[in-house]
């Protein structure tokens, strides 16, 4: 008999795995679904699970599969295989569950996969793992693209610490946001007063908390954001007063040169740092682009930077962790914008890089965030 939870977690990782993001999908189907809160939760907890130990899980039903399974097949056997080896739910339970997801030709095929996998896990059967990236769940070349850049034990802690989810706080406003992101509102200072420009600002995290770091009347705060429909739902949701919302490119910014008193880039990036939050991501994402999203970043900073009048500041932010979109990049603002002083980086948890900071997953449970501050000069335009 199909579970009606583990059925739509099922029909979501088909989804996703033809192409579909995970969180518009997974919120979707829950608020259309009438799951109990109980089951809503078990349907999140496989579906992110099985996202972020999917390798994992594939490693373990290859020792026993011994044919080719077909897509959804395959999705019936991560679910089962996530239960019994990461959730260690009853074997009845898993098995018989996973076996009713697949198609009709294959349950026999699934039943037995899984009864082989529970019998050796239930015997204290060593399972062995090939190497870290299978173990961990990431791909190898993202494994070693942080390995190379942060050295592997923080590399190593920093995707193991991704794999465990921890509650998103609640801000005072009610807004659930990472405090990682919190805090680069926290070091921008928004003051009264202040004209505080956020060239990439949806879905408007940061923004509405740079409303929250002033005494008093809070800065008018201008949130910058290309996309239409998602600068359309930041207006619906929290626009106008203190927060206009504009739509503009962060390349082409529209806006008059020395207007902001500060400006904050949270620059589109690979995203490494949010693994946590967004599974899918691992799988989505390729080594490539990377360097392209370096370039895209050091387009939007010259674009941004002259929006920042004399004696003002800029703020630098990414949620992620390659050198390339962190380090090399405060070297490349140093070398083209020589008139810019970097401000104090701040303190523990965050360790200095560059004349930045990182922030490491396992160092405070939060998302992988790289911050770097600085104070405009006379010039702002590059040499």
């Amino acid at each position: 008999m199909r579970n009606p939870a583990r059925a739509l977690a099922a029909d979501v990782l088909d989804r996703v795995h033809r192409g579909a993001y995970v969180n518009a999908v997974l919120d979707a189907e829950l608020s259309a679904s009438k799951l109990s809160e109980r089951d809503r939760a078990l349907v999140t907890e496989l579906v992110y699970g099985v996202l972020r130990h999917q390798r994992a899980c594939d490693h373990l039903v290859s020792l026993y599969l011994r044919s080719k399974a077909g897509p959804r097949t395959r999705t019936a056997l991560r679910i089962g295989a996530y239960q019994l080896y990461f959730l260690r739910q009853p074997p009845h339970a898993a098995v018989s569950t996973a076996a009713s997801l697949a198609p009709a030709h294959a349950a026999r095929l699934v039943n037995a996969v899984l009864r082989r996998l529970a019998a050796d896990i239930e015997n204290k059967v060593e399972l062995q793992w090939p190497d870290e990236g299978t173990r961990l769940g990431y791909p190898d070349w993202l494994l070693g693209r942080l390995e190379e850049d942060l050295g592997h034990q923080d590399a190593i802690g920093a995707l193991d610490a991704m794999n465990h989810p921890t509650p998103t706080p609640l801000r005072a406003d009610g807004y659930a946001q990472d405090l990682a992101s919190q805090w680069v509102a926290e070091a921008v200072g928004a003051r009264s007063g202040e004209i505080v420009v956020d060239c990439c600002a949806a879905p408007g995290g940061k923004s509405t908390a740079l409303l929250q770091t002033s005494a008093g009347p809070p800065a008018l705060v201008v949130a910058a954001e290309a996309n239409r429909g998602r600068a359309r739902r930041m207006a619906r949701r929290v626009g106008g007063g203190p927060m206009p919302v504009v739509i503009a490119d962060a390349r082409f910014p529209g806006l008059r040169p020395g207007c902001a008193d500060k400006v904050l880039v949270d620059a589109p990036c690979s995203g490494l740092g949010a693994l946590r939050r967004r599974p899918d991501a691992r799988w989505r994402l390729r080594e490539s682009d990377i360097s392209d999203l370096a370039e895209l970043q050091k387009e939007i900073l010259a674009a941004s930077l002259p929006l920042v009048k004399d004696g003002g500041e800029f703020t630098y932010s990414v949620c992620t962790m390659t050198r390339a979109e962190t380090v090399e990049i405060d070297r490349w603002l140093a070398d083209n914008y020589p008139s810019w002083t970097a401000l104090d980086p701040p303190g523990p948890p965050w360790v200095p890089l560059g004349r930045g900071a990182l922030l490491l997953p396992q160092a405070a449970g939060t998302d992988g965030m790289y911050l770097l501050r600085l104070s405009a000069g006379r010039s702002k335009q590059p040499r």
